[in-house]
């Protein structure tokens, strides 16, 4: 879950700075209008967008209508932050989706303290998580997020403290809630043991790891809401 490189400085060697010379690859088919229809969808303006890739809105700009090419690690920061895939950014028809999710392949991953395990498929408009939260998480323990988009959640065991706005939430195994994310919101764990749930949540422009992990899963990366 480590963040990918956010500005130019931090792009590997051999990705282009905003002013370097030189036109087109011909190893990319052209990415334009994607860019730009992706970027409208999300409801970014070109400086918004740029902020959050890294870029010059001159540049971005550049890359939306053709006259550069952007580079692998451009395209892997670009798809991040309109919560696609570089394959969806350059028009790759994806493969057949399988429908199940077999228990052996849901790996166990750790972020700001939580455990969680994907019990969904990707490219999909919604994220569906198997999560632990522990009683205590430094990283987490006063982490408010607002974020646009839907979220689900079902207490497998334990107790959970939802905070929603003022209001706070007991839940216990067996509870559920389903709220706008776009309220302020707060997920704690109120059991010694620490609390299980099922979460599902619309990615939008966001990371799956971003809407439900906080700043541990997006440090480096300003103008994240």
């Amino acid at each position: 879950m480590n963040p990918l490189p956010h500005g130019p400085a931090e792009w590997p060697t051999g990705g282009p700075a905003d002013g370097d010379p030189g036109g087109p690859s011909a190893e990319l088919p052209t990415v334009a209008p994607r860019l730009r229809d992706l970027r409208r969808r999300s409801g970014l303006t070109l400086e918004a967008a740029a902020h959050r890739v890294g870029l010059s809105p001159a540049h971005l700009s550049r890359l939306e209508t053709g006259r550069r090419q952007p580079s692998l690690p451009m395209l892997l920061a670009l798809a991040r932050t309109y919560g696609t895939t570089v394959s969806d950014l350059l028009g790759e028809v994806p493969a057949e989706r399988d429908p199940v999710v077999r228990a052996d392949r849901m790996e166990a991953q750790e972020a700001g303290g939580w455990t969680y395990w994907q019990a969904g498929g990707s490219g999909r408009a919604m994220q569906a998580l198997r999560l632990h939260v522990p009683e205590r998480s430094a990283a987490q323990e006063d982490l408010v997020r607002v974020h646009p988009g839907e979220e689900w959640l079902y207490v497998l065991g334990g107790r959970l403290r939802l905070t929603l706005g003022e209001t706070v939430h007991a839940l216990s195994a067996g509870d559920a809630a389903h709220f706008d994310s776009l309220t302020p919101h707060r997920i704690a764990a109120a059991s010694p043991g620490g609390v299980d749930l099922l979460f599902v949540h619309t990615l939008l422009q966001s990371g799956a790891a971003e809407l439900c992990l906080g700043d541990a899963a997006r440090r480096g990366r300003p103008g994240t809401p």
